[in-house]
This record gives C-alpha cells, sequence and structure tokens, in this order.
C-alpha cells in the first residue's frame, strides 16, 4: 500500500490545477491517470474544437495562455497549453491507473486501482462532472444501415463529406460538429427534442462571458430580464427557425439545470440560410428513414449523437449520496466541502467558465488542505 498525504484522482484540466496549487503549497501528494497521458479528454475531441470561453478567463493558475494564441483557442492550442503546464509545474502523474474505489479508513481514505493501493489523508476527484458517453438508443437503430456514433467518436467532417448527416442535440458540441459538417461538404441536419437558450459568443466584440462574471453578482434570474431585449436583438426569435425557447433565461437554465445555453459561433446563421436543416424529435427510424415528431421525416447516411455524458465517479466513491448533491453549488456553498478530507474539483458548472472555475476550486482546496495541515503542528 501506497502512502500518500493528498491523492488526485484525474490529470486533465482539473488535475493538474489541482497538482499546481498544491505544489505551490508545498504539500506533498500523488496524481493518477487512467489513461497514457494527461489531458485525455482533449486530445480526444473533436479537430475543429475551439474553446467556448475567451483566453483571459480560462488560464489555470499560475500561468497564461501566450500573447500568440488567438482568444478562442483551438483544441490543439489547449493540449499544447495543458502539455507546457505540466512540464512548468513538474507535474508527474502515474499513467494507467484507474481508481476503482474509494473508501474512507480511520485517519484518511484507501483508494483501490487497477495496478495497485493508496492510503491518503485527502482525495481529490478530478476526473471532471460528465466523463463517460451516455450510451445511444434510438428506437429502431437497429435497422438503420448507416453509421451511428456518439459525438464522443467523431473527429472531422472530412470523413462524411457528401453524405447526409443528422446530429442529435443541440448543446455547444452539437451546433459546432453541424457547422463542421457544412464546412467539409457534408449535408447536416439536425434533430432537437428539448427547448433551449442561445446566446451570442461575443456582443459587439466582447466575449459575452466577460459580460456574464461583470453581472454574476446579481441573481440569475434579474440578470436574465436585464439581457434579455439584448438578446433578441442580437439572436432574434428562434422558434421561427424550429427551435423551441425555454420560458427561463441562460443564466438561470444554468442554476436549474447545471447546462449551458448555445453559446452561439455561427449556427444560427448557417440555419437561417438552409445550410443546417432543423428537426424536432425522433419518433423512430426505419432502414435510412428517420422519423420526427409531427409527421416529419428525411433520409440519413449517418448520425452523430451529441447527447451528452453521465457521471460516473458516484459508483465508485463510498460516502452518502449527499456529498454528490452537494455538487450542485459552487465550492464556496457546498456544505459538505472538504469534509472528511474528500474534495471535487471543477464539478460545478459555472455561468462564467468552467476553466475559470477549475481554477478557482484548485486554488479554494489546495488553501483548505494547507490550512488542515498547519493546525496539525
Amino acid at each position: 500500500m501506497k502512502e500518500t498525504n493528498t491523492l488526485i484522482i484525474g490529470a486533465s484540466v482539473s488535475g493538474l490545477a489541482s497538482a499546481a496549487c498544491l505544489k505551490k503549497q508545498g504539500l506533498d501528494h500523488t496524481i493518477i491517470e487512467k489513461t497514457s497521458s494527461v489531458a485525455t479528454p482533449w486530445r480526444n475531441h473533436y479537430y475543429r474544437l475551439h474553446l467556448h470561453t475567451n483566453k483571459r478567463i480560462s488560464n489555470l493558475p499560475f500561468k497564461k495562455f501566450g500573447h500568440a494564441i488567438p482568444r478562442y483557442p483551438s483544441r490543439q492550442q489547449v493540449v499544447d497549453y495543458l502539455d507546457d503546464y505540466q512540464k512548468e509545474f513538474g507535474i508527474d502523474p502515474i499513467f494507467n491507473t484507474e481508481a476503482k474505489m474509494i473508501k474512507k479508513d480511520q485517519g484518511g481514505w484507501v483508494t483501490k486501482t487497477s495496478n495497485e493501493i493508496f492510503r491518503s489523508k485527502y482525495v481529490i476527484i478530478a476526473t471532471g462532472a460528465f466523463t463517460k458517453p451516455k450510451p445511444v438508443h434510438l428506437k429502431g437503430m437497429e435497422s438503420f444501415s448507416g453509421k451511428i456514433m456518439h459525438s464522443y467518436a467523431y473527429k472531422a467532417g472530412s470523413d462524411l463529406k457528401g453524405q447526409k448527416v443528422l446530429v442529435v442535440g443541440f448543446g455547444n458540441s452539437a451546433c459546432e460538429i453541424a457547422i463542421d459538417l457544412y464546412e467539409h461538404g457534408a449535408k447536416p441536419s439536425m434533430a432537437v427534442r428539448s427547448a433551449v437558450n442561445v446566446i451570442p459568443r461575443d456582443v459587439f466584440g466582447i466575449p459575452v462571458l466577460e459580460l456574464s462574471l461583470a453581472m454574476s453578482r446579481l441573481p440569475p434570474k434579474l440578470a436574465d430580464r436585464i439581457n434579455a431585449p439584448l438578446l433578441r436583438l442580437l439572436v432574434g426569435d428562434i422558434t421561427k427557425l424550429g427551435l423551441k425557447k425555454l420560458p427561463y433565461g441562460p443564466l438561470e437554465q444554468i442554476q436549474k439545470n447545471a447546462s449551458i445555453p448555445l453559446l452561439d459561433i455561427g449556427t444560427i446563421k448557417h440555419i437561417r440560410q438552409g445550410h443546417i436543416t432543423i428537426y424536432g424529435d425522433i419518433d423512430h427510424m426505419e432502414g435510412k428513414t428517420v422519423y420526427f415528431e409531427k409527421g416529419r421525416s428525411g433520409e440519413f447516411d449517418a448520425i452523430v449523437a451529441a447527447i451528452g455524458y453521465y457521471r460516473d465517479y458516484e459508483e465508485i466513491i463510498d460516502v452518502d449520496r449527499s456529498r454528490f448533491e452537494d455538487l450542485s453549488e459552487p465550492v464556496n456553498k457546498q456544505k459538505s466541502f472538504g469534509k472528511d478530507g474528500l474534495y471535487f474539483c471543477g464539478f460545478w458548472i459555472s455561468p462564467t467558465g468552467q476553466i475559470r472555475e477549475i481554477g478557482l476550486d484548485a486554488q479554494k482546496i489546495a488553501g483548505d488542505i494547507a490550512k488542515k495541515e498547519k493546525h496539525l503542528f
């Protein structure tokens, strides 16, 4: 059994930030990663992906993006930044080591992994809130003769050039994938089941999340009311495009649903220009024909299901379920923050940018551990 003061689980954005902050505090720690490299989710994303949050508020603690990097870094630029971050702070994960069970023990935590067992006073879960692709279930999909894939497996629109492709979903990944398909000569359509909110990524040249940050002290409902007239002017009436509008605004959506509204980078324009076709919810499929609500149908060669991910970390952590319910709040409002030495980094869905929130979490967690250690002496 290996002994360490703090065990960090996961070596992507949250894990790297946590390790750097612990190093700054001079605290002993070990970081494990189930894959063979840091930042694996970013390496595996589709090629066109860019940060939807501007780089100024997407830095990790103690290191900024370089001046030559554009306002919205590309997937590869984020990977390069995280690689440099690992090297700069001397972060040395134990790779190919997956946490299988995390259990409270006398005086600390025991973590069983695919390779060995660790005992630690503190554990930081830094795997990210949503890590495992949701399974694709579509009525009649077994009869579909084309390709069906989760968006996790999607890489580039060039792989589907000339094909009629149905993208299921209307989140930020779904909408960027639809643009990517169009730009590579495919014919994209989108199946949208739920009501949505759409906000422009930039407002008069200012990143919208900078504005969100400026209004973050206001109650979400009030901030949405203030912003509503400007959003109607900039976005227009999305119901005329076949979309359903949520009855509340984007900030309230984050608070209520823990989901991010669409930060529009051009999808709405493509829909208006007829480059992307909007359908409602899928009813069933027969061969290459997909039948939608309200009697519409269409034939497709491939389907990309951008239906999101689910939380699998709950399966391996032996704690009361209330610890997971607590993660719907930022760390400074969590009732069980750091209880028994267990921490979660980057799990609250933030209206001011997820990477920014991860950096804040990592610093608060490291500070709390340092305070506890100081009281021991």
